[in-house]
């Protein structure tokens, strides 16, 4: 197309005096400069390469120009800068260039989003009904007006150790009619629910992917009903930088970057912190036969990991491809959208989906040190950034414990949730790894110099079994996701205490509540960070669904009407973490002996100082002390089905024993608010009953 076609044809974010300029190659993507606007996107092995305009929502475009190799490319970096545009407009590239290499995707016949645009127009299914939804495959970038109030906002920047975890996904949350919100499944919704995350404790939300992504890919339906399947979670992005748009209320240009920092500013105001889960390690553009709408029309070979001969993607991923993460040029991006969300939206830290894709070469091959991990590591920027891995993939590479960490990076102790899950199972052989566990994973951090705060804790999350389920399914049931059961992990460590699925046996539920509050205890109250899936603290189900990755419907939201049905629960988890913030010794910045003071950690078995670690032991006594101004806490867990009795410590305090919890009583006098707790009688031993927890505190 060439300039003359649209002499005639204004946009209305064009001014009459439009004029075109040689741009700079940096920064990349779109930014207002004082010449005008400039575009700057990278692309090796293009042969020619054209800057497209369109108007808002429609599918023609407005204006294409085509940029010169001698005038406007910079080394492999292309750029032209436009005077007379204003914010508003929609762009994108088109590519071309030889394909005479099976490495090479180019399809000059698309338009393709630049990976640096900050926001994104495109087709959703969340919006239908507000915003046209016809333009099926195209997703184009947004220059907008990023003018925001931060006051004097910051990331808060607490102590990973002092941290209580809640993932959650922002649509889920807040989706469902219970919930009772003003704007349902957005980042305003989340914001309506702040006073309940404040009064349950925790510090930090976790977030699913609020990066763009279509939520239409999935091509699956419910074999039970036929409705169509969605890709609900969000983990194949199109891209690293744009928040998603369906997640916004307003329909204006750039609502989503607002109201994201809105719903940033005011989690901060009431002492939130806020975690992205990032997916750096693959894209929504899937494996051959997937569609071609950014990285793979710009840049193929360079930004995912290609079989030179055949052209094939590796897939390290599970999900078709896996980007080239450790590639200079990808590992810029990486960065640079990381240093964004952190500059400019104010975020607190990231997890890292797969991780240990981030640490793989352009081969596939396992990286000892890899360049892209080092740099997120060492970058100035993200010092005081938190970094969580999720140190494993899809490819069998398994890492927690020694993850590539550069002294930095935390990881989700993928061996905690096992060793726990074994353990209130009743397996066998438990106990010594579950002191391990409880004291911080010694073995997977204390030898490179980490601290138990490097260990993300977690029983549940989105990938799995729900808390609630976890004591009432043996086997996953996942067929309504469309894959005939075969999605999902096998190992899932659960049991059903008699019946699969609900029961209305009073025995077995009210075995299933005590083990609910075994889990919460345990993990709330180990050395390290727990991290609690949301819905949790009230009892929540997905009827067994260990993979809910497709289920935007009652089973993938919150039903709010579980917190009304379980508030005793709801309440047992805010005791819980009300007493670790209360209590120091919950929270140590170092491993046992590492640390200067008195603080000390003793093992106990129903005898003082006699610990059974065998194979058929299924009891542990946990004691702490600390400082002379702090409480001494014993923790006592017992798995077994008799009831036992436990020698209780003496000390220097004279002060006694007092009860915070005991899991085993009925669920609303189960614990106490902390600092009420009441005195046990018996200051020599107390009764442990069968599969319970206690924990008793004694104040300085």
């Amino acid at each position: 197309m060439t300039d003359s076609n649209y002499n005639n044809r204004q946009l209305d974010t064009v001014t009459t005096d439009l004029a075109m300029l040689r741009g700079h190659p940096q920064p990349f993507g779109v930014s207002n400069l004082a010449g005008g606007v400039n575009f700057s996107v990278f692309s090796r092995h293009a042969t020619a390469l054209s800057l497209v305009l369109f108007r808002p929502g429609e599918l023609d475009p407005a204006l294409e120009v085509p940029l010169d190799p001698k005038i406007n490319r910079t080394g492999d970096v292309w750029h032209i800068c436009l005077q007379g545009l204003v914010p508003g407009f929609e762009y994108g590239y088109r590519v071309a260039g030889d394909n005479d290499s099976p490495v090479h995707r180019f399809d000059d016949q698309q338009v393709l989003l630049d990976p640096y645009a900050r926001a994104v127009s495109g087709p959703s299914l969340w919006r239908a009904a507000t915003r046209k939804a016809s333009r099926a495959g195209n997703w184009r970038g947004l220059l907008v007006d990023d003018t925001f109030d931060w006051e004097f906002d910051q990331p808060l920047n607490h102590h990973l150790a002092d941290s209580v975890i809640y993932e959650m996904h922002v649509r889920g949350f807040t989706r469902h009619d219970s919930a009772q919100v003003v704007h349902p499944g957005t980042f305003r919704g989340v914001i309506e629910k702040i006073p309940y995350l404040q009064k349950l404790g925790v510090t930090a939300v976790e977030l699913l992917p609020v990066t763009e992504f279509d939520e239409a890919d999935n091509y699956r339906k419910n074999p039970l009903t036929g409705e169509a399947l969605h890709n609900f979670w969000g983990y194949h992005p199109l891209s690293f930088f744009a928040p998603k748009a369906a997640y916004a209320v307003a329909m204006t240009v750039g609502a989503q970057v607002d109201e994201f920092k809105e719903m940033v500013k005011a989690l901060h105001a009431a002492g939130i912190e806020v975690i992205l889960d990032m997916v750096f390690n693959h894209t929504g553009e899937g494996n051959e036969e997937g569609r071609t709408l950014s990285l793979r029309g710009l840049d193929n070979s360079v930004y995912y990991i290609v079989d030179a001969e055949g052209g094939n993607y590796a897939n390290y991923s599970g999900c078709g491809n896996t980007v080239n993460c450790n590639h200079p040029v990808v590992r810029d991006l990486i960065i640079d959208a990381l240093c964004y969300w952190v500059t400019e939206m104010h975020v607190d830290g990231f997890r890292f989906d797969l991780a240990s894709i981030l640490g793989r070469g352009s081969d596939g091959e396992v990286l000892t040190n890899p360049p892209l991990l080092e740099r997120i590591a060492g970058n100035p920027v993200l010092a005081n950034t938190k970094l969580i891995a999720e140190a494993w993939d899809a490819a069998g590479l398994y890492q927690v414990g020694t993850f590539p960490n550069f002294g930095r990076w935390a990881e989700w102790n993928g061996k905690f949730r096992d060793d726990i899950r074994r353990f209130v199972r009743g397996d066998k052989g438990m106990v010594p790894v579950l002191a391990t566990r409880l004291s911080g994973s010694s073995d997977l951090y204390q030898d490179d110099g980490r601290a138990p705060h490097h260990s993300i804790n977690f029983v549940t999350s989105h990938d799995g079994f729900t808390l609630a389920d976890l004591v009432s399914y043996k086997t996953k049931h996942n067929e309504v996701n469309g894959e005939y059961n075969a999605d999902g992990d096998n190992n899932n460590f659960s049991a059903n205490h008699g019946v699969e699925g609900p029961s209305g046996d009073p025995a077995i539920c009210a075995l299933r509540e005590r083990q609910l509050r075994n889990f919460a205890s345990l993990l709330i109250l180990a050395h390290g960070v727990p991290m609690l899936l949301a819905g949790d603290e009230m009892g929540r189900s997905q009827n067994g669904n260990n993979n809910s990755w497709c289920q935007d419907n009652d089973m993938g939201w919150l039903n709010w009407v579980d917190l009304e049905q379980n508030h005793e629960l709801y309440q047992f988890f805010c005791h819980l973490i009300a007493f670790r913030q209360q209590h120091a010794l919950l929270r140590p910045r170092h491993f046992e002996g590492e640390e200067n003071g008195d603080r000390q950690l003793a093992w106990h078995g129903t005898r003082l100082g006699q610990v059974d670690w065998s194979d058929n032991s299924h009891s542990l006594g946990m004691h702490l002390q600390g400082h002379s101004d702090e409480a001494e806490i014993y923790l006592i867990t017992h798995a077994a089905e008799d009831d036992v009795d436990f020698s209780l410590p003496t000390s220097e305090k004279q002060a006694p024993w007092r009860r915070f919890v005991d899991t085993a009583l009925l669920s609303g006098q189960s614990s106490c608010v902390p600092g009420e707790e009441p005195e046990v009688v018996d200051q020599q031993s107390y009764r442990v009953q069968g599969r319970s927890v206690v924990v008793l505190v004694k104040k300085c």
